[in-house]
């Protein structure tokens, strides 16, 4: 049977014919799709904590004492990026109720300095960013799922990389069927994570008052002050905050985003960085320096120390809240890639939205693919840190735009303020993270993520620009559209 004609077009977007296919009949009718506001307060908090309290608090401090070289270091390195994270996340609260739309950094740029830096960072958000973060995070799920059933070796290298391929693809589905489901899965993860978080405290407070405090004595002895390792130590400290402005990609899904988006983001952040201070504490309790550093799996470690024979409880644990943080990931990852096609800058099924479950399934599809194919020579420490690297270039853009919103647009409403003060201490902590690894301890590989994040513009030139090939992308949107039952969506302003 022969594929329906369209009936119209209008510029890039295309609205099928109300004979289609009875499931898009109601795109016909309406030209227009609009993802709902179904987030909440507490749901934004649950997804602003849950997508931060992932793999990172499990994997990350270990990373952070080997580069520091202290207990004591290692504790102000994690206050540290708690303070900038939650300075961060204040600055984005205001953008996000000046420029009140999904997308964060992407439509942040966009708006304040155009379309080809807008483009620059999609470019590098879906190729870099977005894939590496989600992709370390299922590693990370991945290595506790399985750490039960290596108990006394290191699991083998395909069994963790098929393990977090199946999480990708499940939470990809999962997104892509239902908003309420996704948000379900955030908040039984947060509740899974919270009760890990106090496990872990509650048996590090114990250990505390039974005397195990000589972690503590001298605890500064042995600190690295190189500013590359600060450097180093910093961007992983700061991927288990990694998150803090998540709620600003799903803005237009969110209740009263004026009102909401604040106060989630002051709730949230402070009561993370609290429970990693205290997590942290409760890690040098019961382990040394020296078994904290050599152990791949930090929560496994204590629970095997502390608990004894229901260790594999926090495996299990870690697992959920990597599971948790990854969903939170894929929920917003795939906004971007849907508002960055909307705006021209990403093919143009990828703007589109499932007739029946009002999902961005398309950019889903998109994401989940191409973190796939960063999992293949995925390498948990370099991701991390290359990740860490690009999203900070990218934040001090973003950031300087508000201080320019802030300075030449000051009549513009703001329902929330940010003291100026702020944004420019949260830029240059932003030029310190991307300088600092660079100048003390240069590696090439940070010369190819940079010229990669520039090479965006060859791209945008021929393709965007000057729109190569549309002919082909029509077809291609058109064959797709049908497929996937997806029609034009709407922005929910």
């Amino acid at each position: 049977m022969p594929l329906p004609s369209l009936d119209l077009v209008v510029g890039k977007t295309y609205l099928l014919r109300i004979d289609l296919l009875p499931s898009l009949r109601m795109a016909a009718k309406t030209q227009k799709l609009t993802l709902k506001r179904e987030v909440g307060l507490i749901g934004a908090i649950s997804f602003i904590a849950g997508t931060m309290m992932g793999s990172g608090i499990f994997m990350s401090p270990q990373s952070v004492l080997v580069n520091i070289g202290s207990p004591g270091a290692s504790l102000v390195i994690w206050a540290a990026c708690g303070l900038l994270a939650t300075l961060g996340s204040l600055c984005y609260a205001e953008l996000g109720t000046v420029i009140s739309e999904s997308g964060a950094e992407y439509i942040y740029i966009l708006r304040i300095f155009g379309q080809v830096i807008a483009f620059m960072f999609v470019f590098s958000f879906v190729v870099v960013m977005r894939p590496a973060s989600a992709t370390g995070i299922a590693l990370s799920f991945a290595e506790y799922a399985v750490a039960p059933f290596y108990h006394d070796c290191t699991p083998p290298e395909l069994v963790v990389k098929c393990v977090a391929a199946a999480g990708i693809l499940v939470l990809a589905i999962v997104n892509s069927m239902n908003v309420r489901l996704a948000m379900f899965i955030q908040v039984f993860s947060m509740v899974i994570k919270l009760v890990a978080l106090a496990v872990i405290i509650i048996g590090g407070v114990v250990l505390l008052f039974k005397g195990n405090t000589e972690n503590f004595e001298d605890s500064f002895k042995g600190t690295n002050v190189e500013i590359s390792s600060i450097g180093i130590s910093l961007y992983q400290g700061l991927w288990s905050y990694d998150g803090w402005n998540t709620l600003n990609y799903v803005t237009e899904e969110l209740k009263r985003p004026e009102v909401n988006l604040p106060r989630a983001v002051i709730i949230a952040i402070p009561m993370v960085t609290m429970l990693y201070l205290l997590v942290n504490v409760s890690y040098l309790a019961a382990m040394t320096p020296r078994e904290l550093m050599s152990s791949n799996a930090v929560a496994v470690t204590w629970g095997n120390k502390v608990l004894g024979s229901w260790g594999w409880v926090m495996s299990i644990a870690a697992a959920l809240s990597a599971f948790g943080s990854l969903n939170g990931t894929f929920f917003s990852g795939g906004r971007v890639c849907f508002v960055a096609a909307r705006e021209g800058h990403m093919p143009d099924i990828l703007s589109m939205a499932h007739v029946n479950r009002l999902t961005p399934s398309p950019a889903l599809i998109f994401t989940t693919a191409i973190s796939l194919l960063v999992l293949i020579p995925g390498d948990f420490q370099s991701i991390v840190n290359y990740f860490s690297f690009t999203a900070w270039f990218f934040y001090a853009i973003t950031l300087s735009g508000l201080l320019y919103l802030k300075i030449k647009k000051p009549e513009l409403p703001r329902p929330y303020r940010v003291p100026i003060v702020i944004p420019i201490l949260v830029i240059i902590a932003a030029i310190f993270l991307v300088l600092a690894p660079i100048i003390d301890n240069p590696a090439i590989e940070y010369l190819y993520v940079t010229l990669f994040i520039f090479s965006g513009v060859l791209v945008y030139v021929p393709f965007i620009h000057f729109k190569l090939c549309p002919g082909l992308l029509e077809k291609v949107t058109v064959f797709l559209q049908l497929f996937l039952e997806v029609a034009p969506a709407d922005k929910n302003l």
